[in-house]
C-alpha cells in the first residue's frame, strides 16, 4: 500500500500516524482566527474579558490535547468544539456563582420603544443562541458547525430554523 497521496488525505494519515495535530496548525489557527473565536464567545457569554479568557484556555487545552486529535474532522472545528465546551463550563460555573438576570426584549407600548434585537436573540434557547453565533459570527459552514458541537448537519439545520423562526414571530409581533 503506497503512502503517497496529495492534500488533505495523505496530511491526516501522517497526523493520525504520529498522533493529533501539530502545534504549528493550532498556533496558525490562533493567530488567524483568534477574534473570530473571541467575538463568538462573547456572543454566547455576554462578556468580552470572559471570552478572551475563555478562548485563551480552550487554545491552550487543544495544545495540551493535540496527541488525542484523531484527524477525521478538520482541526478548526476541533479547536471549536474545545473553546465552546470551555466556553459552556465557564457558564456553568458562572451560573452556579450567582443567579443570572434573564434578559427580557424592551417592552412595546409607547412610540418611543424600540426593536432590541440583541436581547431577542439572547432571549433564544442556548442551542439555538450558540448556533446562530457560530453561524452569524464564526461564519461556520452547517458541517463545521456540526462537527464542532458533535452533531448532525440536520440538527444544525433544524436548529438555526427554529431561532430564525422565533426571532420572525418575535419581530412581527412588534407593533410599526
Amino acid at each position: 500500500m503506497s503512502t503517497k497521496g496529495n492534500g488533505a488525505s495523505s496530511r491526516r494519515t501522517r497526523r493520525m500516524r504520529h498522533g493529533g495535530a501539530s502545534v504549528a496548525e493550532i498556533e496558525e489557527l490562533y493567530r488567524r482566527r483568534f477574534p473570530v473565536f473571541v467575538r463568538t464567545v462573547t456572543a454566547t457569554l455576554r462578556d468580552a474579558d470572559a471570552a478572551v479568557d475563555v478562548v485563551q484556555d480552550g487554545f491552550a487545552l487543544a495544545l495540551r490535547k493535540r496527541r488525542t486529535f484523531r484527524g477525521d474532522s478538520n482541526t478548526e472545528a476541533w479547536v471549536w468544539r474545545i473553546v465552546l465546551n470551555v466556553a459552556l463550563d465557564h457558564a456553568r460555573q458562572q451560573r452556579r456563582a450567582r443567579q443570572l438576570e434573564r434578559v427580557e426584549p424592551a417592552p412595546a407600548g409607547d412610540d418611543h420603544s424600540t426593536i432590541d434585537l440583541r436581547a431577542l436573540v439572547l432571549a433564544l434557547p442556548q442551542r439555538q443562541r450558540l448556533i446562530l453565533f457560530l453561524r452569524y459570527y464564526a461564519d461556520l459552514t452547517y458541517e463545521q458547525i456540526a462537527e464542532a458541537l458533535g452533531v448532525r448537519t440536520g440538527t444544525v439545520a433544524a436548529t438555526l430554523h427554529s431561532a430564525h423562526a422565533t426571532l420572525r414571530r418575535e419581530l412581527e409581533e412588534v407593533p410599526r
